[in-house]
């Protein structure tokens, strides 16, 4: 696990900018606090930060050369498979030109590449994003995981091409620091940027599974290597037994795959099932795991340690848990605002980021149970969803109630008024096709109140044309009655945008890797080869998953709410914050001066927060106070 940055120049125009390599290098250093190097020619910069995981040895820093110095390579992420596949594709090369000189994946990699160039992505296991770099020919290649969960924005222009593993990296390579006003607006819906675009004018992200290859003339090719898909041809091919022992094999392979490291590792323990099924799994294959839970002295409701030390106890791991009070969250609030560099509203990274500041204290290295609520569905809109398409007396009332909850106080304060809240949401998507449900069920906000955020002037600036295309484009896998087309539909937006973007965000923030095992493709591909009833029905969600594994974990983990955390952003807001609100990132004439969001809307959602009928605004407010955080910080 790293960050790389680099600049290729298309003519001697833009060559002069290939000297701030060092400074873009220097802004990935969280992620990669270990080591720093670069590698620059008259036409090309690339600069690696180093997380040492696998070959901890000087022989595996980066970039990496090949022994002719031809071939360059700097690569972020983990190629679990990279023994197998040396074996396999590279015996006969290292006969012939010398054994390796690392036990590194990525020289395996670079061998890999130079040997089969773009052919050889398909056969990796493992997450990644790399740039390879052939100095005779001017060729290079750069490549995205299946999934996404390493991330690689660039920014392309006639002249150059530059990128990097952050946004605040790719700045340095003289990126204009202007506001994409339509990803604005679909921020302010979902309280994240969907990929593959960013806040920042001209920016994009590499989508995952695709690759690109630039020569000296430019960008010559962009394309796809894996694509996540619905596979309904082989829904039959197994019962419901046989899914599930066939779900346990590949699990507990990718859960062995991703237990390689040089360095010390462990496992987040929620005592969710997720979690606990990776723990189970990881103590077949190492004597004393260490594992991790964060626990809510304030928020009881919402704290899952009891069952974490079940499955602790279980399997007799080395457990860690770290029980925080609200003050506790408050006071490393700033510390994920300074670090996000990209707005970015999930209020979730902040337990994440506590979580992984904590572990790191123990490990370099911990296992996660990301992925599997997208892939083998496990939210609760899930089963709204699933509800809305049955026919049943209880949709009925709900929806000829659509008046009465509307009226109802909406709140996720306490749990009668979020009650109401969800029977509000569920009526409102009631009268919405499959497509359109799922948007707004996906949302915080609504186009129209997007719109009444912004200023007329940052209004006339928005392309809603290319929204639309965007939107249509992201809803098109919902097309029939399976019920995979909404999870895939989750992969390819909530998981990507949202959820990977998280874990990755505030993991490197602390200098640690996380690896998730249900998201292995293969486990993907099976997931969608699967009928979605084996996830979802009236009584289960991610059915198959928690049958799959009821042997080996505690009963009581079963039959009980997901409560996931609820950050207290309300109280916050109302209290300890106000200030920071209402006196510095939404003060009235701050707003008013800086000319983006709409004076009085804003003046009225202040008021909202602060009423007996709140709503969802304190994650509007929360969204805001993101944005203009980090306006301040890189756009101001």
């Amino acid at each position: 696990m790293c960050g790389i940055t680099g600049f290729y120049s298309f003519n001697t125009s833009s060559a002069s900018i290939i000297a701030n390599v060092q400074q873009s290098n220097e802004k990935l250093t969280l992620r990669g606090p270990d080591k720093g190097d670069i590698f620059i020619n008259e036409t090309v910069a690339l600069g690696h930060r180093r997380l040492s995981i696998i070959d901890t040895s000087a022989a595996a820093t980066q970039p990496m050369k090949s022994p002719d110095k031809r071939y360059v390579i700097v690569f972020n992420g983990e190629i679990f498979n990279y023994k197998e596949l040396s074996d396999r594709y590279l015996s006969e090369y290292w006969a012939e030109n010398g054994q390796p000189q690392t036990h590194s994946d990525t020289e395996v990699l670079l061998h890999l590449l130079i040997r089969y160039g773009i052919d050889c992505l398909v056969w990796l296991h493992g997450f990644f994003a790399f740039s390879f770099y052939d100095t005779l020919t001017g060729q290079m290649i750069i490549a995205r995981d299946p999934l996404g969960k390493k991330p690689l924005l660039y920014y392309h222009q006639p002249n150059s091409f530059a990128f990097s593993s952050e946004m605040k990296a790719l700045l340095e390579w003289n990126v204009p620091r202007k506001i994409n006003f339509s990803v604005l607006h679909q921020y302010l819906q979902l309280n994240y940027v969907p990929q593959a675009q960013s806040m920042i004018e001209g920016v994009s992200k590499l989508k995952p599974g695709h690759f690109m290859i630039l020569s000296k003339k430019g960008l010559k090719q962009y394309q796809a290597f894996y694509t996540p898909q619905c596979f309904p041809e082989q829904y039959r091919q197994y019962t419901y037994q046989e899914a599930k022992e066939k779900l346990v094999q590949k699990m507990d392979e990718s859960v062995q795959e991703r237990m390689i490291s040089d360095v010390p590792l462990g496992a987040f323990l929620s005592g969710g099932i997720d979690s606990s099924v990776i723990v189970a799994l990881a103590s077949r294959h190492t004597d004393k795991l260490n594992t991790f839970s964060v626990g809510y002295k304030d928020n009881k409701f919402f704290d899952e340690t009891q069952y974490a030390q079940l499955v602790a106890k279980k399997y007799n791991t080395n457990h860690h848990v770290f029980s925080l009070s609200n003050n506790d969250f408050l006071e490393h609030l700033f510390g994920v605002l300074d670090y996000i560099d990209e707005p970015f509203a999930d209020s979730s990274a902040l337990p994440v980021y506590i979580l992984s500041k904590n572990t790191r204290k123990h490990v370099t290295v911990a296992l996660s149970g990301d992925g599997a609520d997208e892939v083998f569905s496990g939210y609760n809109k899930h089963a709204a969803e699933w509800k809305m398409r049955q026919s049943s007396l209880a949709k009925t009332l709900v929806k000829l109630g659509a008046p009465l909850w509307h009226l109802l106080p909406h709140s996720r304060n306490n749990k009668i008024t979020n009650l109401f809240r969800q029977l509000n949401r569920f009526a409102e998507g009631a009268k919405l096709g499959t497509q359109e449900r799922y948007w707004r069920w996906a949302s915080f906000n609504t186009p129209h109140e997007a719109s009444a955020l912004l200023h007329p002037n940052s209004l006339a600036k928005v392309d809603f044309q290319l929204l639309r295309g965007e939107k249509e484009a992201i809803l098109a896998a919902i097309q029939s009655d399976d019920f995979n087309e909404v999870l895939l539909t989750d992969v390819n937006l909530v998981l990507l945008s949202d959820m990977l973007v998280k874990v990755d965000m505030m993991s490197m923030a602390n200098s640690i890797e996380v690896r998730s095992p249900f998201l292995d493709k293969r486990v993907v591909d099976y997931a969608f080869a699967l009928p979605s009833n084996y996830k979802i029905d009236g009584s289960m969600k991610k059915k198959i998953v928690q049958d799959a594994f009821r042997d080996m974990l505690p009963p009581e983990l079963y039959n009980r709410p997901k409560h996931g955390f609820e950050i207290p952003l309300l109280d916050w807001f109302r209290n300890e914050l106000w200030g920071l609100i209402n006196n510095d990132l939404l003060e009235k004439s701050f707003v008013a001066q800086q000319g983006i969001f709409d004076v009085q809307h804003i003046e009225t959602l202040k008021l909202k927060l602060r009423s007996n009928n709140p709503e969802d605004s304190h994650a509007t407010i929360w969204a805001l106070i993101v944005f203009q955080y980090w306006w301040k910080k890189y756009i101001a």
